[in-house]
Formats: C-alpha cells, structure tokens, sequence
C-alpha cells in the first residue's frame, strides 16, 4: 500500500485541481437571478472551484443570514467583519428561487452568527420550513455553524426536520488553534453526536480539508470520533488558499490518497466517505444524500431481520 506524506510542502497546483471554466451562460443567468432576489451563495462566497459545475447545472449552495462573517478562520475566503441584522424575507425568496430553480435537495448553509442570541438558529428553522412549503417534494440539507454548542438551538433547527444535518470538522484538533481561532473540536464534535441521537432525520453529515498540515494518523482519529459520534457521512476535499494572506497549503494530496481515505473511514465504521480533490461539503450533496440513505435503509431493514 502506498503511504501518506502529509508534510511534503507544496508546490504548484496539480492539474487535477483544475476547475471547470465559470463563465456558462446557465451560470450567467443564475448568477443574475440570485442578484434580483438579493440571495447569496457559499459557491461564490467561498470561491469553490465547483461554481461554474454546479451553476452550469442551476445547483447552489444557499448562504442565508448576510454575507459577513463573526469568525476568524484562516482558511475561509467569507468576508469578516460586523454584519448586519438577518433578513425577514430572506427564508421566502430562497424558497421561492429553489422552486423556479426545480431543485430536488436544497442545501441551506451560513455565516457564524455569533452576534445574534439564537446564533442564527431561528433563520434556519425558516428557512427549512419555506423550502418545504413550496417545495414539498424536496429534501433539505442544512450546514449550520456551531450554534457556540447550544442543544436548545440545534434542537430549534431540528425541530424544522431536515433531511440531513451538516456540520464540519474542517480539519483535526491539532491544528484548531492556528486554523479556526473561536471554533473548539470537542464543541463541534458534540454537536454531532447530539444531532445524531435527537434527529429525526437518517443522515447526520460533516466534512474536512486535506492539506492544512495534519497527519495520516490524525485523521484516522477524526474519522474513529465522528464514528463514535453516529456521523454517517464524512466529505474530503482538497484545501486551497484563497490568497497568500490565509492558511497555507502544506501539500495536495493525489487522487489515489483520497480513494486510500475512502477506503478506510468506510472500514473504520462510516457509512459513506466521498473523498475527491474538487469534493467541497455541498458538492452533489443530493447524491450523496441519497446513496446515503439508501445505506441506512439497508442496514436498517437488516437490522430488524436479524431481531425476529
């Protein structure tokens, strides 16, 4: 088997990291549509190498509560800052863009709010609530921030019954300090597990970058955590600088290492591990939603043979 060597210091962007081109004319129009209704997207927010993908195809990502961000992480290309207070309509004209849009599953995700007393929790709650309104047929993927820990607020964004539930590690505990100054792993984790046991949803969900510094071994760790925890899905994805002010990249790993980590977060008790260079936590999220729980239903179904 080949081995990891997370410390290699990178060096010019492989090839496999190229992005498809943004400029679609499907992009274009979404792009203006998302304009009008005053709506912003993690896509363009983050600068994920996927937009022009996901644009071309009228997919998007949803960023409700503003476009700035109370957090300070290294690695994220949000805009910083004081932000303004959350939008009423803004639960409305994110449904009523997924309807025209046609979408199948939503995925709804925001800034950290830690300005806000319900930490955004509430706009959440209506946000899902909208979706399912007007979409009925839909499913609905939310990324929350941390909540600062809160069961009382998960439980309010919960209580709107999403399909799935999403929050990510980013990376392993060594590195939380340098990288997500404000965020706390033990926080996050238990977040999860809470979710996990008090959802009524099948699919608890998080995810990670590859290249920030951490080890093999690290995250093995991570991945034996979110197990214990009851995470079902873990994504991987390549990390990218958005500029030489953020966090360095310490290495790109190649495409064989993230069929390595499938493999083993799936050995070590996942359910689903998609792992790819461009892989970001939204990316095809409906599909893997669906092959997601299309496992649980197996294993459940089995489950319950082996009771009689």
């Amino acid at each position: 088997m080949k081995t990891f060597c997370a410390n290699t210091a990178a060096g010019s962007k492989p090839d496999f990291l190229r992005s498809p081109a943004r400029g679609t004319e499907q992009a274009a129009r979404l792009k203006n549509l998302l304009r009008r209704r005053k709506l912003s997207t993690v896509c363009e927010q983050a600068r994920c190498p996927n937009l022009g993908n996901c644009f071309g195809s009228r997919t998007a990502a949803f960023m409700i509560l503003g476009r700035t961000c109370t957090r300070q992480c290294r690695f994220c290309a949000v805009e910083k800052g004081v932000p303004q207070n959350p939008d009423p309509e803004e639960p409305f004209r994110l449904a009523e863009t997924a309807r025209e849009l046609g979408l199948r599953h939503v995925v709804i995700t925001s800034v950290t709010r830690d300005d806000l007393a319900d930490r955004g929790a509430g706009q959440f709650a209506r946000s899902i609530a909208a979706v399912k309104a007007a979409l009925p047929q839909s499913t609905v993927e939310v990324l929350t921030p941390d909540l600062g820990g809160s069961r009382q607020l998960l439980a309010e964004v919960l209580s709107a019954r999403p399909e799935v539930f999403n929050h990510n590690l980013e990376t392993v505990p060594r590195l939380y300090e340098s990288v997500r100054p404000g965020a706390d792993y033990k926080r996050s984790l238990s977040l999860l597990e809470w979710a996990a046991q008090n959802s009524p949803s099948p699919v608890v969900k998080s995810g990670i970058m590859a290249g920030l510094g951490e080890s093999k071994e690290e995250i093995a760790s991570l991945m034996r955590d979110l197990v214990a925890a009851g995470c079902a899905v873990l994504t991987i994805g390549q990390y990218l600088a958005p500029s030489r002010k953020h966090w360095p990249v310490a290495r790109y790993y190649e495409p064989w290492e993230y069929e390595e980590l499938k493999a083993l977060g799936e050995d070590l008790g996942l359910k689903q591990v998609f792992a790819g260079p461009l892989v970001r936590s939204s990316f095809h999220a409906g599909e893997v939603y669906a092959d997601a729980a299309a496992v649980l239903k197996r294993q459940t179904l089995a489950q319950g043979d082996m009771s009689r």
